[in-house]
């Protein structure tokens, strides 16, 4: 073991090490929260002045991290800047930055590597480098190792590199950052060494895997069973509806199963940062080395075509009543890709919004964490969130439950809506007036 090395994971065990966080969004604030919270000293990054602005006055941009936790990391000496050459003061640099796919639905390292090129001028030796954003087995090693060996450091002896899968769940109560294990693989047995020394003060439990790739490949693993599972309950929902059946009643049932049975259940498509988007990381990657990765590509086929059904649902359900989809007043109950965050990424509230908008539907919203929509690349929306009451839910022709948010009053939209139609299996009373999508 080298001095440099020593020195890092003395520093890192006794909290003297300074830790930066790249990427101040759902991943990397949760992050800098909690070193912070252990005592480190810890430096934020972000190119967005507004976030900087909000942090360093001590409050929160997330609904489900409240004031009080940046106010407190405040305390401990938290700090964030847009100002990367303050990267040389960090003894950890953890990047936690996008990676989205391009208009091809491809993957788009822009973020990595244009924060990895940015950060360059700033490293020294006895720092250690960890990448956190979801990406295909090789990206560690392929891009961010040839950059950082080009400054003239040697990976393992003066600095050290690392992939660190985030399995952050943004709203889950059941789990935090410093609950979830943590998997953790090294660009050599030097690195691990350090990358587990990173970590193992701020997680209950890091879990060290031989390689980078590896690790990159866990994440991508974890995302792709989710994707294919919820395919596979969405397409069931589609054939159980035609039976006239009610599938959250039948996976209900099959849960009772106490093996070999996971319950996934199904939606009006797949939002967040990951499950719609990691699967065809390992899909592009694959067709390198020859493989079709055909079963994942299906699922997400039948996963993108459940706005389209949902918006069909819709048509259906006012042609019931006599009503086009063109003119009529149609509410969507919630934005936000998940219960209880304001998290609107990849959400497909917003396409179903757009699809309905363009059939001619006057479209509104309602959701209590995202009280404007959001400004968003592929549409088209303008629109602030309405007030539910039994006057407001009673003057639309049809309102979709998209997001079943706690906050809503269940009883109080079924009393009033003309019409519902209900994509997560909230309203289960056998109402006439509910249609399942």
């Amino acid at each position: 073991m080298s001095d440099t090395q020593l020195e890092l994971i003395k520093k890192l065990n006794d909290k003297t090490a300074t830790i930066g966080v790249v990427g101040l969004g759902y991943v990397g604030l949760p992050l800098c929260l909690r070193y912070a919270e252990v005592g480190y000293t810890v430096l934020g990054f972000d190119i967005d002045p507004s976030k900087i602005e909000t942090l360093n006055s001590g409050r929160s941009y997330f609904s489900h991290y409240g004031h009080e936790r940046v106010t407190a990391a405040r305390e401990q000496g938290f700090s964030a800047t847009t100002d990367f050459a303050r990267a040389s003061e960090a003894d950890a640099l953890i990047l936690c930055v996008p990676t989205p796919l391009d208009e091809h639905r491809d993957p788009d390292l822009s973020y990595v590597t244009r924060t990895m090129d940015s950060l360059l001028p700033y490293l020294r030796p006895g720092q250690v480098v960890s990448l956190e954003s979801t990406t295909y087995p090789g990206t560690t090693e392929e891009e961010l190792r040839p950059r950082i060996e080009s400054t003239g450091q040697v990976i393992g002896q003066t600095l050290f590199l690392v992939y660190s899968p985030e399995r952050e769940d943004p709203g889950n109560p059941n789990f935090s950052t410093r609950s979830i294990p943590k998997v953790v693989g090294g660009s050599c047995p030097a690195c691990l060494e350090v990358g587990e020394a990173l970590y193992e003060q701020v997680i209950d439990q890091v879990v060290p895997v031989s390689s980078t790739q590896v690790a990159e490949m866990t994440k991508l693993l974890e995302n792709i069973h989710r994707a294919v599972n919820i395919g596979l309950v969405n397409e069931m929902k589609v054939v159980a509806d035609k039976m006239g059946i009610d599938i959250f009643e039948v996976i209900d049932a099959a849960a009772t199963k106490p093996f070999g049975f996971v319950p996934y259940y199904p939606g009006p498509g797949l939002g967040g940062h990951c499950i719609p988007i990691d699967p065809f990381y390992l899909t592009w990657k694959a067709k390198e080395v020859g493989v079709n990765t055909r079963f994942i590509e299906l699922a997400g086929e039948v996963n993108r075509a459940m706005p389209e059904y949902v918006v069909g649902k819709v048509a259906a359900a006012l042609n019931d009543h006599s009503k086009a989809v063109r003119g009529s007043a149609i509410l969507v109950l919630g934005v936000a890709y998940k219960p209880n965050i304001n998290d609107m990424r990849e959400s497909p509230s917003a396409e179903i919004l757009q699809r309905l908008a363009d059939l001619g539907a006057n479209v509104d919203y309602a959701d209590p964490f995202v009280p404007q929509f959001p400004s968003m690349r592929d549409y088209d929306i303008h629109l602030a969130s309405v007030e539910l009451t039994p006057a407001s839910v009673a003057a639309y022709d049809c309102v979709v439950l998209a997001t079943d948010h706690e906050a809503f009053d269940y009883d109080m939209i079924l009393e009033h809506a003309p019409v519902i139609v209900d994509t997560r299996g909230r309203f289960r009373g056998g109402s006439e007036k509910v249609i399942k999508a």
